[in-house]
This record gives C-alpha cells, structure tokens and sequence, in this order.
C-alpha cells in the first residue's frame, strides 16, 4: 500500500531542500551567513526537520512542524531587501520557500488527520491555512516591491488597524450595529411571517414569489440611492436597503422549506385530526428549519454588503462605506483594507454564530450526523 503524499515523502524533501538551500546565495541579500537571524531560523528549522523526519501521526508531531514552519517563514523575509527589489530573486529563498511548503503540506495533513473529531480543535488547520495565505500575500509584496497604493502588504493593514481603531471601530457601530443588524432581523422576520400567511393563503405565494424573483435581480446600486433619498442620510435608509435584500431570500427559502414535509407525515397528521396550527408546529416548521437557517445565512451577508453600498450613496461622516470611498479617493489604501477586514471578520462572524446556532437546534438533521466509528 503506498504512503500517502503528507507522509515522510513530504518530510524527506522538505529537510533536503531546505540543507541545499543554506548553501546557496540570496541575491542582493548575498548568502545566508550574512544573515545571522535568518540563519539561525532556517537551522532551527532543519533542526525540527531532522527530529521529526520519518513516518508517524499525532497532534503533537503536526504542532511542533506547524510551529518550525511558522518561525522559519520569518527568515526569507529577513533576507529580503525592500529597497532592491525584486528581493525574490535568490534561488536559495526560492529552494527555503519549497521546503517550507512541503513542511507545511506535512504538518497540515497531520494536524488536519488528528483533530477531525476533536470539536473546537478543528478549528486549527483552517487558522494555520488562513495564516499561510496571510504570508504568501506579505512576500509577494514585499518581495516584488508591489507599491503600497497597488496592495499594501497584511503588516500595513495591521498597523493601519491599530492606528485607527477608533475610526473603525465607530464606523462598524454605525453600519453594522445601526445598520445592519435591525435591517437583517425585521427583514427577515417579515418574510418568515409572510411566508407562513402565503402558505395559508396560497393564492399570495402565486403572486409574491414571481415579485421575489424581480426584486432579486434589482441592483443594489439603482435601490439604494432611491431608498437614501426616501428614509434620509443617516442609518435609517441603509437599515431600509437591508430590509429589501433580506426579505425575500428569507420568504422563498421558508416556503420551499414548509412544502418539504413529505407527504406520509402529512397524511399521519391528518390521520391524527391534527390542526393546521398543530401540523405546522410539530412537522413543518421543524421540517423547514434547515431552510430557514440557509437563509439567515445567506441574509448575514447580503446585508453586510446591502449597507456598506448605500453608504455609497449619503450618509453622515461615519460607516464602513463612507470609509471606503473617501480613503481610496485619498489613495490611503491601508485604512481602506482594514475597514475591508473589519466588515470581513464581522460577517465571517456573523455566519459563524448562525451556524453554530442551526447546529444545536437542527442536530437531529441528517447533515449533522456523524458516522460512528
């Protein structure tokens, strides 16, 4: 039976590449021993390399790898030199940069085998994949001295978060505490409510569905200023903009869900001489709720991005898109990423919580069922 490619293969190649590599020069940077941090990184890293080489499993293993490949990625960076760029250019960052992915590659897939069933530990191969996107994007840039107002590198965006945490934290109140959130909830809650007197009534889900589908296909940017103009500049009409685009997703999803019941079940509850309000509780509410939670989810976002659109169109000097715009037009383009990642994180957020939410009500839902063993 062959080793799977996360095994010692990836393990012996990456110890290789990174001996061959402290042999070999670093382009303007000169060679490694000119570099004496750097230096001592990458020996570190061969260090790890060499204790860990060899087939074997375990959290242990995978966490002592990830944290060699997390130091050691510092030291290509030290050896680049901003202002000679491209810093990229020496074939021993090059052969240190193979090495690093086959470690990672590695310890990946040891981490990702040991903490499957682990609960909130599973949470650590997507952090680490997320952290190595992360120093990809912070090379590239400072290895081919891409100007800041191209892409400023994640360190920049950091510091931008930190120098101006006061302004975006003022700005997320603004959009997504005023905005966004009582915008998603009567949204939503009006087309949950309007999806149960539809169903009732069957004559309106003939009549609203077809709307649904032309309000959908509506662009944010022909809605947003008309509903400015109509509720005002403040947060009022970005929360109205909200309201438009959750509504209807949340309307079509709870239909579809109630009409999921199967047929069998409806039978044997009026077998029963079970009440409409009786069946609804008991089968088809239950039965809809992985569609009502599909669209809270989908609605977490769309309002996120509802709101940040119409801040485009007027607001007070404060919001998310009110930042952005005025930033890129002053080219301070580090500010403009962090609001980015503020609103990213907290939709990220957002959806999280929601489905951690669908997870404990819905748990008995096939989706949610793990196979024994």
């Amino acid at each position: 039976m062959s080793r799977p490619a996360s095994g010692e293969e990836a393990g012996t190649g990456a110890l290789v590449a990174a001996v061959v590599a402290l042999f070999l020069p670093l382009g303007s940077a000169g060679w490694w021993f000119a570099q004496p941090a750097a230096l001592l990184l990458v020996l570190g890293f061969v260090a790890v390399l060499a204790a860990t080489r060899g087939e074997g499993t375990g959290l242990g293993r995978g966490l002592v790898l990830a944290t060699a490949v997390l130091l050691a990625s510092a030291a290509p960076l030290l050896a680049i030199d901003p202002a000679d760029p491209p810093g990229l250019q020496g074939p021993g960052i090059w052969l240190l940069l193979v090495a690093l992915f086959l470690a990672a590659f590695r310890a990946m897939g040891l981490l990702s085998a040991a903490t499957a069933r682990q609960g909130p530990a599973a949470l650590l191969v997507p952090a680490l994949f997320g952290v190595g996107v992360l120093y990809v994007w912070e090379l590239l840039v400072r290895g081919f001295g891409i100007p800041g107002v191209l892409l400023p590198p994640p360190s920049a965006i950091g510091r931008a978060l930190v120098a101006h945490a006061d302004v975006l934290r003022a700005d997320f109140v603004q959009t997504f505490v005023r905005a966004v959130i009582p915008g998603w909830a009567i949204g939503c809650a009006a087309g949950f409510a309007v999806a149960l007197l539809a169903d009732r009534i069957p004559f309106l889900a003939r009549g609203l569905l077809p709307l649904g589908n032309l309000v959908a296909a509506l662009p944010i940017v022909g809605i947003a200023p008309i509903l400015v103009m109509w509720f005002g500049f403040d947060w009022h009409s970005k929360a109205a903009v909200v309201v438009v685009m959750t509504f209807f997703p949340m309307l079509v999803n709870t239909l579809e869900g109630l009409r999921a019941a199967g047929r069998l079940e409806r039978d044997l509850m009026r077998s029963y001489a079970a009440s409409y309000l009786l069946t609804l509780w008991k089968l088809r509410l239950p039965t809809a709720a992985p569609f009502v939670f599909n669209a809270l989810k989908i609605n977490s976002t769309l309002a996120l991005i509802g709101a940040i659109v119409a801040e485009f169109f007027g607001t007070p000097i404060v919001g998310m898109g009110f930042r952005i715009s005025t930033e890129v037009a002053k080219m301070a383009l580090d500010l403009v990423w962090a609001t980015i990642a503020v609103a990213a994180v907290s939709g990220s957020a957002a959806y999280g919580l929601l489905a951690l939410l669908e997870r404990r009500l819905t748990f008995w839902h096939p989706s949610f069922r793990r196979v024994a063993g």
